[in-house]
Parts: C-alpha cells; sequence; structure tokens
C-alpha cells in the first residue's frame, strides 16, 4: 500500500508517496513529474522516515528544480526544429538547416543539423543517431579511463568497452569480462554514466548482486545510491 505524506523544509512543502517493501535500506527517488518515491524497509517508523526525508530535502528539490526545467518531452519525435533533445542530462533544442554538406554540430544550446533536404525527417534522425553514437564512443572511452584507477588496485583488469541500444539495462558484463553500455547512457549526466561504469567495473570481481558485490561498489562508488536514484529519475527517449 502507498500512503501520501508531507513535511515543511523551511517554507517549502515537500510531498512524498511512501511504500514499505523488504529492503535493507531506505531509497528516495525523483520522478520526470517531480513526484517523490520513498520506499522504506518493513517496520521503519515514520519518524525515522520523515528525518531522512528531511536531511535530503535539498537533494530532492534540486532535483525536482531540474525536472521542472525540462520543456515537455515531444512524444513521439518528429526531427523538426524547436525539438528538444537531450545530452549528458541538459536540454538542447533541435535545428535543422538545408545544406550541401550534412553534419551535426552542438552549440550555445542547440544541436544543429545541416542536411540536403530538412524535410526527411528519417534522414536528420539517422544523422542525429549517429553524432549520438559517435559521442557515446568518445565520451564512455574517456569515462570508463577515468572511473578504472578506483577498482585497478582491486586487481580488476580494464576491459574493453562496447555500446548497443538496450531496452531494459543501462550496462551489462560478460563472462570474457567486456562491458557493454546502453547508448542512450549519452542523454544523462556524467555522473549516471560515471555510476553505470563503476557499477559493471565491480562485477568484473562480484559477478552478482549479493552483500559482497554492494560492499565493493560502496568502497569504489560511495554515493552510489544517490547516483542510481538519480539515473532512475532520468527521461530518455
Amino acid at each position: 500500500m502507498t500512503t501520501t505524506h508531507r513535511l515543511y523544509y523551511g517554507d517549502t512543502l515537500i510531498e512524498y508517496s511512501l511504500t514499505f517493501a523488504r529492503r535493507k535500506t531506505l531509497a528516495i527517488s525523483i520522478k520526470p513529474d517531480s513526484s517523490v518515491l520513498v520506499k522504506a524497509p518493513l517496520g521503519t517508523a515514520h519518524s525515522d522516515i520523515e528525518a531522512v526525508v528531511r536531511k535530503r530535502a535539498n537533494w530532492i528539490l534540486r532535483h525536482q528544480r531540474t525536472f521542472a526545467s525540462y520543456p515537455p518531452k515531444a512524444s513521439p519525435r518528429q526531427y523538426v526544429s524547436g525539438e528538444t533533445h537531450r545530452y549528458l542530462g541538459r536540454q538542447y533544442r533541435l535545428k535543422v538547416i538545408e545544406a550541401e554538406k550534412e553534419w551535426v554540430k552542438l552549440s550555445r544550446g542547440y544541436i544543429h543539423v545541416w542536411t540536403a533536404n530538412k524535410d526527411d525527417t528519417d534522414r536528420v534522425k539517422q544523422l542525429l543517431d549517429s553524432w549520438y553514437k559517435q559521442q557515446a564512443v568518445r565520451i564512455f572511452q574517456e569515462r570508463l579511463d577515468a572511473c578504472y584507477p578506483r577498482v585497478e588496485r582491486l586487481g580488476i583488469p580494464c576491459p574493453p568497452l562496447g555500446i548497443r541500444s538496450m531496452k531494459s539495462r543501462w550496462g551489462t558484463c560478460s563472462p570474457n569480462g567486456k562491458i557493454t553500455l546502453n547508448l542512450k547512457l549519452i542523454q544523462t549526466p556524467v555522473e549516471c554514466i560515471d555510476y553505470v561504469v563503476w557499477h559493471e567495473l565491480c562485477h568484473l570481481r562480484e559477478h552478482n548482486h549479493g552483500p559482497g558485490y554492494y560492499q565493493l561498489l560502496g568502497q569504489v562508488c560511495p554515493d552510489w545510491k544517490e547516483r542510481k536514484a538519480q539515473l532512475n529519475g532520468c527521461e530518455v527517449v
């Protein structure tokens, strides 16, 4: 059963939905509509839950402001000028320009797409998808290089990196030690990308989600719960 609760943080009212579950820790997540969901272990006192929500109030309000700044999602995508697309956690306006040479460039809050026929939205989509893939290849490798030193001392080898679109997973780790990241991660903030990289790197040492895995993840990425909640709140298309 889900119940609704409210508390004031200064002059600001925070409303959150509360559910109890068979879990060991309390988790707070912010949805794209700015709603707050709290999942607490069975039997947790409401006073303890409220204390945690109050302690995390700044984090909650900051993410609500971020989501509030996002313009309404265009669905389905039309791939026309004025549409918004995310890149590394920020919203950018799409600007389609007719030109003989086809290319894509990010500049001053816009993703510019030059193409021979701006009314050919299928081609605009192809160019934009290709640009996202190029950025993902570069950024994901940079983040792997930046994240790896935290696990190198544990004897974990630096893995090869793959990229592909996945419907239900942000990343995977194969038995032969290869990490594959979801292409859509390129739409999320860098701290979310890093969380997924560390998540998969830890699986090279601990192959399941047992206590040993979470102990290792906590050593490598102490704020992994906050990063996971942020990632779960990201709206990607």
